[in-house]
């Protein structure tokens, strides 16, 4: 039976993100699907005010439908995906970026609807939890710190964190780039930062939601390193590995490794959608370096 990908998108994506790599798949015999998590996609808050012309007070205070949606409500939503597509053979559940929170919960909660999970440059948290990732060494060097100036109200308030993706400002168009993007054209990231949504999810897990061995422990599982990340350096790529092998020393990741920006794969991702495709094949992938 022919196995399908699952695909789990990061923060304030959905599942229109992984668009050109599902179509690489499918040129290689391969199914997939993308979902949207709760709040994403056709759920998404989308204020006239973050329209053109924008009105930056109004969007502040504009509700939002991702107030109250969490950690749990993804792994719902994940798991009945699961289900459905397990009636149809091998299940690999790939995730990115923040997705990596999504898959490291569902696969504490239901392994064995999985064949493989694979993070791409993915929150993959063992030790600790995101917050506390976020103030050790491996992320010093992320440059997602110059881009908060896209935060538009108050969290708190907003039950959210709601960021201006359509800003016109030189110097945080500049940041993004720096942080997502550096290996692709202006033109790309416009495009790119189009896909995303305002809001996302206040929930990104805490110290119950890290791996555990008795259950995420026993899938086998690969990580992407995206070697040129500087929203998630690849130190940090590499400690989450490093943790995930001494926490279940008989089942290590798998490792491969691009040289791409954080999201420079979903753009031009024939290379990534070979390693996933290797995955059904012979378990090991078809090796790493550059797409041409």
């Amino acid at each position: 039976m022919a196995t399908t990908f699952v695909l789990v998108h990061g923060s304030n994506g959905n599942a229109s993100n992984w668009s050109s790599l599902q179509r690489e798949l499918a040129l290689l015999g391969h199914r997939s699907l993308a979902v949207d998590l709760p709040g994403h996609g056709f759920g998404a808050t989308f204020p006239a005010a973050y329209q053109a012309p924008q009105d930056l007070a109004a969007l502040a205070a504009a509700p939002s439908a991702m107030a109250g949606v969490t950690l749990a409500d993804n792994v719902d939503h994940v798991t009945g995906v699961l289900r459905q597509a397990a009636e149809h053979g091998p299940v690999i559940l790939v995730g990115h970026s923040r997705g990596g929170v999504t898959l490291t919960a569902v696969g504490n909660a239901v392994p064995d609807l999985l064949d493989r999970i694979v993070y791409v440059s993915a929150w993959c948290c063992v030790d600790l939890t995101p917050g506390e990732y976020m103030q050790g060494p491996e992320y010093a060097s992320s440059a997602l710190g110059d881009t908060m100036g896209l935060l538009v109200g108050d969290p708190a308030a907003l039950g959210a964190i709601r960021m201006n993706w359509r800003t016109a400002e030189p110097g945080l168009l500049s940041a993004l780039r720096t942080a997502m993007l550096a290996d692709g054209t202006e033109d790309e990231l416009h495009w790119f930062l189009n896909t995303l949504e305002p809001d996302e999810s206040l929930d990104a897990g805490g110290p119950d939601d890290r791996t555990r061995a008795a259950t995420w422990g026993r899938i086998p599982r690969t990580y992407v390193r995206l070697t040129e990340d500087r929203s998630i350096p690849v130190a940090l790529q590499d400690r989450f590995i490093a943790e995930a092998d001494a926490l279940t020393p008989d089942n290590p990741f798998q490792v491969h490794s691009l040289d791409s920006s954080h999201v420079g794969f979903l753009i031009r991702p024939r290379q990534a959608a070979k390693i996933l495709a290797g995955l059904t094949e012979d378990g090991s992938g078809n090796g790493s370096g550059n797409e041409g």
